[in-house]
């Protein structure tokens, strides 16, 4: 049986008085590749931010490996547990090779530098992500796909079991929508790293994540397989629209129906 790698019970959160999570509960296995989907406003990226420990429940337990999120030492949970947000805004002028090596800080002390170990890390990291050609390039000369990128390439060298993406394939063209998802499929399956990752489109998440989480006003409605997930009744009370379900290459495929 696949050991539990997260456990959240009874989570509750609100921004002041307007809740966005309520009493959610989830057990997250080693090597999940989970897409969180619902419509804008159900809880996504805050129910991503509490898993990193970005924000902390009002109520309710976090466990990670067994252990009590609260009780855990910061470093050791940073080198086990990858944030990447929507937005990488960067004020410094810092180069690619930098931000990837960045990756490396939650292993070092404070007055300590980077080792070689850590430098052949990075260039590990780099090498999977398919970063390496601009590794000289300035990270704010690049295109937001090769940036993307980048920051996965920072979070895979911190050597993480676990990585957390808010909507990593936001704003991007088709190429690197599937660029970038082929890449972390490649991280769950070839280097068994459990991802969890919010995403707006439910046809890639589709063919990607082989489990889902639909969210909606801060609860879930549904969790399990793409296809027990994406059910026609659901996603209409959900989302509000009407749909039709369909299939391709063994993937369930959701096409809105338009009115003419």
């Amino acid at each position: 049986m696949t050991q539990a790698l997260m456990r959240l019970e009874d989570i509750s959160f609100a921004y002041e008085t307007t809740p966005v999570l309520r009493d959610l509960s989830i057990s997250i296995r080693e090597q999940d590749f989970i897409g969180l989907i619902g419509p804008n406003g159900s809880g996504k990226s805050t129910l991503l931010k509490i898993m990193g420990a970005i924000l902390k429940p009002d109520s309710g337990s976090i466990q990670f490996k067994e252990s009590s999120l609260p009780k855990i030492n910061k470093k050791l949970f940073a080198q086990s547990v990858s944030w990447i947000p929507q937005d990488h805004p960067m004020v410094f002028p810092f180069k690619v090779s930098e931000i990837v090596l960045m990756g490396r800080h939650p292993y070092l002390s404070p007055l300590s530098f980077e080792s070689e170990e850590d430098f052949e890390i990075s260039r590990s990291a780099m090498e999977i992500t398919m970063t390496s050609q601009f590794a000289d390039r300035y990270f704010n000369e690049i295109s937001g796909g090769e940036k993307q990128r980048v920051m996965i390439a920072s979070a895979l060298a911190q050597n993480p079991e676990m990585m957390l993406l808010d909507e990593p394939t936001a704003a991007l063209d088709l190429k690197y929508q599937i660029q970038i998802l082929s890449i972390l499929k490649n991280l769950n399956a070839g280097h068994k790293m459990t991802l969890i990752m919010a995403m707006h489109d439910l046809n890639l998440a589709s063919s990607f994540c082989n489990r889902l989480i639909l969210l909606n006003e801060g609860k879930i409605v549904r969790d399990g397989t793409p296809e027990q997930v994406l059910e026609k009744n659901i996603l209409e009370q959900v989302y509000g629209i009407e749909v039709d379900l369909g299939s391709h290459d063994g993937n369930i495929r959701v096409h809105p129906v338009i009115s003419r």
